[in-house]
Parts: structure tokens; sequence; C-alpha cells
């Protein structure tokens, strides 16, 4: 009989044993399980941005420009002032101080591969754009640069926008897509902020009229808008192409 009792404890104790072994398993499965899942999330997550940048960018492709943002009535009227600084080249890596916020013209650096910024990048964030030095060049050279501050840089709508624009002037062959959107940071590194309200500058250096070769007729154009205008763009490119500017001829 007390054979029979040991007996019959020791199957409870077997079976009690198996359910932990069980359980044990399946709640190994489970971690794994939800370890899965939160990776996919992580993952899709990351993936989730790229993917929906690019069916925003696929919504703007049959698009003319000036379809593209706000009326021209966003942008304010065109400014000029009297430029120099043509072929001032300083030595790469010397910081140069424009009174201009963002600037038109003004001395700049002259490197192989990095000044001008290259002609096949045209739209630029904050961690990756060109310094002020090379971009200047790139205003030499007859770029129009498409300025915006941190209110657009913060929405992700308005720079979605802009990277849509700067499709729609691919590759170096027609210079007349001589065209660069990049960042202004109302910081040390580079000055100060837009007027109050302005959010997008349009830049460009013009020679005073194509074919123009006298300095003294040469000046710098802004155009700040309070958010970015394909129309007011159009209008600006139009009146002040690549030609018109002291070397429209290099790259």
């Amino acid at each position: 009989m007390a054979k029979q009792a040991k007996s019959d404890r020791q199957k409870v104790i077997d079976d009690i044993r198996k359910k932990q072994k069980g359980a044990d398993k399946r709640r190994g499965y489970m971690i794994v399980g939800v370890c899965v899942v939160v990776a996919l999330l992580i993952v899709g997550a990351a993936a989730y941005r790229p993917v929906m940048n690019w069916i925003d960018l696929r919504g703007f492709e049959d698009l003319d420009l000036e379809s593209i943002g706000a009326p021209a009535s966003a942008c304010g009227k065109v400014e000029t002032k009297p430029a120099e600084g043509s072929n001032d080249h300083i030595p790469t890596g010397t910081p140069v101080v424009y009174d201009d916020a963002p600037p038109a013209f003004g001395p700049h650096w002259n490197e192989l591969n990095v000044a001008p910024a290259p002609m096949d990048d045209k739209f630029y964030f904050a961690d990756e754009r060109p310094e002020l030095e090379s971009l200047v060049h790139n205003l030499e050279h007859g770029y129009t640069i498409v300025w915006y501050d941190e209110t657009i840089a913060d929405d992700e709508d308005a720079v979605t926008e802009l990277q849509a624009v700067a499709k729609k002037f691919p590759g170096t062959d027609n210079y007349r897509y001589k065209f660069i959107a990049a960042p202004w940071t109302s910081d040390d590194a580079d000055g100060a902020e837009f007027p109050d309200g302005q959010h997008i500058a349009y830049t460009h250096w013009s020679a005073g009229g194509e074919g123009e070769t006298d300095p003294e007729k040469a000046e710098g154009v802004w155009q700040y808008c309070s958010e970015f205008s394909g129309e007011a763009l159009e209008e600006f490119m139009i009146d002040y192409p690549y030609l018109d500017s002291p070397e429209p001829d290099a790259m």
C-alpha cells in the first residue's frame, strides 16, 4: 500500500514537472515572439518615414513648379544691393562673416570638390550642407539658392515640398537647372535670422544683366517669403537666370 502511495506521489510530481516544463517552453516562445514583434515595429518605424517621403514626393512629379506651395503673394518684393567679391577667392577653411542673412555675394572658397558645391546635389539637410563660403561660390556661377530656416526644417510637409522642388532641377547637363535648396541656421555659424515672419529666402548673384561684364553693375538679389512659393520662384529664376551672373559658364 505504501509502495502504491509512493508511486502515485511520483506520478503527481512527474505530471507537475511536465506541466512546468511545458509552461516554461510556452513562456520562452512568448518572449521570443514579443522580441520579434518589437524588432519588426522598430524596423517598421525606421522604414515608415522614408517610404512615406517617397510616396509624398511621387505626388509632386506631375505638378508644374508654379503649382507647388503657396501663391506668389506669400513672398515680398525682390530686393537688391550692389555686389562685390567676384573672383575674390580666399583659402578654403578661412571663415567669412557675411553682412546679409543669407548672403547673395561676397568672398568665397575655391577648391576642387569643395567649392563650389557639386551641381548634382540639389537639396541639403543641416547636417550635410556645404559651408556658406562654398555656396557663395555657387551663387557666383549663376545658381539660385532657396534657403529655408528652422521653422521649415521642423515641418516635415514643408521639407518634403522643397525636396520635390529640388527634383524639378535634375542633373548637371542643363545649366538652367543651377538650383540648390539649403538650410539657414540663425546661429554663430551662419548669422542673423530672416526678417520677422519670413522663413524662405531666394538669392541670386546678378551681373547686372545677361552678358554684362562691368563689375560695377553687379548686385545681390533677395526675395523673402513666409512659406515656399513655386510661383514666385519660377518668376525669380526667369528674371534672374544663370546667364545673369559673374561666371555663368562655370559649373
